[in-house]
């Protein structure tokens, strides 16, 4: 497909997710932009033969790839599909994009590192994930930093949406509405991001053809614990004299997960 002149073309990959439906909400915002939005039944981003498919048919300048296999907890029980999707998979849209000279913006989670260091973790410090999902999205950034192309490796953390996917907002909102009882764990510390910021984000990478390619970390900025975030949620939304809400540190999951894991750029 020929480009129009000064016009950025961008492949978004997972578009159904709750950040590609942020980039959706927002692509008409953003002028001299023209999206292509494919979910996981449009585009299976394992198939290498789909994907070249896809881009020797297009010609995108961007590639901003949401697709992401993200159940922690199923990951460490099978992790097959993790690593599959979050580094096989990965590994293949790098090398498509470097045939096609295509910018890659590949978002990843501040579960690479094992939240050990007790203080922000910066782009420079070396990730060491201590779960399965994590070391998939780890294995996956390293396939990219493997091959040479122009790429942003954009690591969030505690990503939500109060209108889109299953997340920690709105399971919140929904068990407060129901009047149930809410134990929210303390003993984990990151920084909530709304999927909206980071699609803006993301979309100004674009736009100012910015050329700081590499690793980058973009959350909101403020720390505290799930319980904390809780309480700004329901405050946030006039529940927190309607709710119990108790601290609950005897919270487990089947995967470690880490307890510190704060991101500063």
């Amino acid at each position: 497909m020929e480009k129009s002149q000064n016009v950025k073309r961008i492949l978004v990959t997972g578009a159904s997710g709750q950040l590609g439906r942020s980039l959706q909400d927002l692509a008409h915002v953003y002028p001299k932009t023209e999206f292509v939005f494919l979910d996981s039944d449009a585009l299976d981003i394992t198939d290498y033969k789909a994907l070249v498919q896809i881009f020797q048919t297009d010609g995108f300048d961007y590639c901003i790839n949401c697709a992401a296999y993200t159940n922690v907890d199923q990951a460490e029980k099978s992790p097959g599909k993790a690593f599959k999707v979050n580094a096989e998979a990965v590994k293949n849209l790098a090398l498509t994009c470097k045939k096609y000279g295509v910018t890659l913006i590949h978002i990843t989670t501040d579960y690479v590192f094992d939240g050990g260091k007790g203080s922000p973790y910066t782009v420079k410090d070396l990730p060491n994930p201590i779960n399965r999902y994590g070391k998939s999205k780890w294995e996956g950034e390293k396939y990219i930093q493997g091959i040479s192309i122009n790429y942003f490796i954009i690591r969030t953390s505690w990503l939500y949406h109060k209108k889109y996917g299953k997340n920690f907002y709105r399971t919140i909102l929904e068990k407060a509405h129901k009047g149930e009882e809410l134990r929210i764990t303390d003993e984990q510390v990151g920084c909530p991001t709304d999927a909206i910021n980071l699609a803006k984000y993301v979309l100004e990478l674009i736009v100012t053809e910015n050329q700081k390619y590499g690793i980058h970390h973009f959350t909101d900025g403020q720390a505290m614990s799930w319980y904390g975030f809780a309480l700004n949620i329901l405050g946030e939304n006039g529940l927190k004299n309607t709710t119990i809400i108790v601290k609950d540190n005897n919270y487990r999951t089947f995967a470690r997960k880490p307890k510190y894991s704060v991101l500063k750029e």
